[in-house]
């Protein structure tokens, strides 16, 4: 009974060293004071970008950050607003953008202000807009299985994103098929099983990954299909040190 007892308090033990890794306060080295910040949501109703919207923008103003919200593309093309962005995060799945918003999106971006989004909110955005695709860095194909349980693997544990996070489990979520821009900064990956599609087993896909286009930077994460899945303490780690990186584009450079 006693061994009993100490195999229980061992595993107690260790599961709580792995939580503690895994729920460090992501914000103790965060500073968006004074940042200018546009959260634009909208597009396929399915992912909930209000939802998205609502929980960015506010951690983001508790954070110091000045921030608009918009749910029009056509914010995109006020000049003067754009001008003074140091970040926009976009959380709009499939839709069309015109030539003009496109343009005063991807500008923006290369003078260097950031980019940053999840899941379809820009790696599934504009599927016939191959330079707004090229400036992402990636492109949503497929989700095999629908919502289902994974893994990920974090792959660059040096980079300040990923910095003392471990693998983990993510539950009844979207795991991305894309193609993917080889430029891309890899930090965390998935590799598919055979449950569903037999034929990309053993495939090893990006889920976690940050570029620049130009004098701006982006960062992207695929998960996000539910707005639960940023309860999960790595994925809300990661979102987050992600905004903070690319939020200084026009201070830092590259």
């Amino acid at each position: 009974m006693n061994s009993l007892k100490s195999i229980l308090l061992l595993l107690l033990i260790i599961v709580g060293f792995n939580m503690i890794a895994q729920t460090s306060d992501p914000n103790e080295s965060i500073s968006l004071e004074n940042k200018h910040i546009l959260v634009v949501w909208g597009g396929w109703d399915g992912h909930q970008p209000d939802v998205f919207a609502k929980k960015i923008s506010k951690w983001a103003l508790k954070m110091g950050a000045n921030v608009i919200v918009s749910d029009s593309l056509g914010v995109y093309t006020n000049k003067d607003l754009m001008a003074k962005q140091d970040l926009i995060i976009q959380y709009w799945t499939m839709g069309t953008i015109t030539d003009e918003q496109s343009k005063g999106l991807i500008e923006t971006i290369k003078n260097g202000a950031g980019l940053v989004g999840c899941h379809g909110g820009i790696g599934d955005s504009f599927r016939n807009n191959t330079d707004y695709q090229y400036m992402v860095g990636g492109q949503w194909v497929t989700h095999p299985g629908g919502k289902i349980n994974y893994s990920v693997q974090i792959s660059n544990t040096g980079d300040p994103i990923t910095k003392d996070l471990k693998d983990f489990e993510i539950e009844n979520t979207e795991q991305y098929y894309m193609h993917v821009d080889p430029n891309v900064r890899v930090l965390a990956t998935t590799t598919f099983n055979a449950d569903h599609d037999a034929w990309i087993e053993g495939n090893t896909m990006p889920v976690v990954w940050k570029k620049t286009h130009k004098k701006g930077k982006v960062f992207y994460i695929s998960i996000g299909h539910n707005p639960e899945d940023f309860d999960h303490p790595a994925v809300w780690t990661m979102l987050t040190r992600g905004i903070d990186w690319a939020s200084n584009g026009k201070k830092q450079g590259h």
